[in-house]
């Protein structure tokens, strides 16, 4: 069985389709293709096509990963060019990593944080730099979020790790602004924490606490994914996704191979003189903890759904064992 790990981009239109709707276009258009992909085992057979996490509704992307597993071997380019030739426009794939390059799961499990462009029509760039200067300093910024559960209270400030105001020079790719000049661009660096911060979030506290109200919904658009230790060390280009396992990093006159969790998955990291390893420690804003190789927030309070006793969801076996003290 192969394993192909597939970086893929949402553009134009197709950013108001959900994550379920994108599900479903790539399981037609592997179809459609002709690709041999393997199936699960069981009464109902799905395609294996597993998903590193989708955009929320509304936003782009130029760096969305999924893997498939097909039962016999195909050229990466290859498949590349059957899929691009079925999928439908705003959904482009743009490379295909093939596991004899490193295994997909270690691929997939580098995804430790996203930078993300968000374009704020109608908010000068300096009253976005003192509103951003002003949530970078504060310790906190609770916002709510209404779920299905119910209301939700996150810590943005937590998981965003930089954030800052870009130049007009450094714009990066426009996408779909025509014109930059009269709005303020955000980019930011969020870890992918449990429950997830997303750039909505973020904004949301700017609205609230500083008055940053944009004239019309803004542009977001996730730029890249990856290790941590890159993307807050800026090393990551604009519309590059960086999705290294391991880097080189220099200690004196010698160059090392980083072993550290923190590159090849998501563990904490193991501090080595002058490397980037180090800066992770630094970087990690206050509130975050990495429990079982992922980010997230303490100190929070966490909504129960009903029938819950501790967590998000519904629990039978906590349900069987109140059922029996009743």
């Amino acid at each position: 069985m192969q394993h192909l790990v597939v970086r893929y981009a949402k553009r134009g239109k197709m950013r108001f389709a959900s994550h379920r709707d994108v599900a479903r276009v790539f399981e037609r258009g592997v179809r459609r293709a002709g690709l041999p992909i393997a199936y699960s085992a069981g009464f109902t057979p799905h395609p294996r096509i597993s998903y590193a996490g989708g955009t929320p509704t509304g936003v782009a992307s130029e760096a969305e990963y999924l893997s498939l597993a097909l039962t016999s071997r195909q050229a990466a380019a290859h498949v590349r060019e059957r899929l691009n030739a079925t999928l439908p426009d705003g959904i482009d794939v743009i490379d295909v990593m093939d596991d004899a390059d490193g295994p997909a799961g270690d691929i997939l499990g580098a995804l430790e944080a996203s930078q993300w462009r968000v374009v704020l029509p109608g908010v000068e760039p300096a009253a976005a730099e003192r509103a951003v200067a002003g949530f970078l300093a504060r310790h906190e910024a609770p916002v709510e979020r209404l779920t299905d559960k119910g209301v939700r209270r996150l810590d943005a400030r937590a998981a965003v790790v930089t954030l800052d105001v870009l130049e007009p020079a450094d714009h990066g790719p426009r996408d779909a602004v025509t014109d930059v000049q009269d709005c303020a661009i955000l980019r930011m660096v969020v870890l992918h924490t449990a429950p997830a911060v997303r750039p909505d979030d973020v904004l949301t506290a700017l609205r609230e606490q500083y008055g940053v109200v944009p004239s019309s919904p803004p542009i977001t658009t996730r730029l890249t994914q990856g290790s941590l230790a890159l993307l807050a060390g800026k090393s990551a280009l604009w519309g590059v996704a960086v999705v290294q396992g391991s880097h080189n990093v220099k200690t004196g006159n010698q160059a090392q191979r980083c072993r550290s969790r923190a590159c090849t998955a998501r563990g904490q990291s193991r501090r080595q003189g002058g490397s980037a390893c180090a800066y992770v420690d630094n970087v990690l804003p206050r509130g975050v903890r990495l429990r079982r190789g992922r980010p997230s927030l303490d100190g929070m309070p966490r909504t129960r759904a009903p029938g819950s006793l501790t967590g998000d969801c519904p629990n039978a076996r906590e349900r069987a064992v109140r059922q029996r003290k009743q």
